[in-house]
């Protein structure tokens, strides 16, 4: 493996362990601001604090494609195989399912997330473009141009959606349609956007740092272990390996 960017001698990554624990998970989404962890294990979707675990089931409609918790009071979980956003509460009850599949405006879903005032964001599949759907109104508006190419990966916020292709391409969508080409990222198996001056991506079981501003890269973690994800929110870092999550305290440069 190799990169054509540098990598950084002067300063220095700042990680510490703070605990370990056992868990049966296929995956790990992350923790929220109120510290309590989200992970997915036989497509049933779990959240869980010290003792406290609750959870939500839907196997009728399968896999679990993605899980957006920016808001703990209302989570999106994505079932792609069906077409299907279903939103919870923060007691994991269903508050509402929209199955795409049934409206009249053809809508095949491949990416989505929360977006701000009462929206979803969207890349529609069939138009190849990205939009806003208003779950109160259910309306549905596509504000870019389509776009060719594959999405490698994709993360969203109330205000953007961000996408990588498959050249490795970063790009910005805002909720008034323009596009900001942000650069190239390095490779990667898995990777997290942190904001406009980090992102954190694992390549081969090693865990690097990109600082954005000085286009410079730093090992975080060899991985001794497999590493199957990781997580970065507040200067709290977590790793999944092996069926146990790791707690770390990190402080980036």
């Amino acid at each position: 493996m190799s990169f054509s960017l540098f990598f950084s001698q002067e300063k220095k990554i700042l990680l510490s362990e703070n605990s370990a624990e056992k868990i049966e998970a296929n995956q790990i989404i992350g923790f929220d601001k109120f510290g309590f962890l989200y992970y997915i294990t036989d497509n049933v979707f779990i959240k869980k604090k010290d003792t406290k675990t609750v959870e939500y089931k839907n196997l009728s409609l399968g896999k679990i494609e993605k899980a957006d918790i920016q808001n703990p009071l209302k989570i999106v979980l994505f079932y792609k195989n069906f077409n299907t956003i279903v939103t919870l509460d923060n007691q994991l009850n269903e508050i509402q399912k929209v199955n795409f599949s049934d409206k009249t405006q053809q809508i095949v879903v491949e990416a989505t997330g929360m977006a701000s005032q009462n929206r979803f964001w969207i890349f529609n599949n069939l138009t190849q473009k990205i939009g806003l759907y208003d779950y109160l109104n259910n309306d549905f508006v596509e504000i870019t141009q389509a776009f060719q190419g594959n999405l490698k990966y994709y993360q969203t916020t109330f205000n953007d959606f961000q996408w990588i292709d498959e050249q490795l391409n970063w790009y910005d969508c805002s909720v008034f349609g323009k596009i900001t080409n942000l650069g190239k990222v390095p490779d990667f198996d898995k990777i997290q956007l942190i904001d406009q001056n980090y992102l954190m991506f694992l390549k081969e079981n090693n865990l690097f740092v990109k600082d954005l501003k000085t286009q410079t890269i730093q090992l975080i973690k060899k991985g001794d272990k497999t590493i199957e994800s990781f997580f970065y929110n507040e200067k709290n870092l977590v790793i999944f390996t092996n069926q146990q999550i790791i707690n770390y305290k990190i402080i980036l440069p």
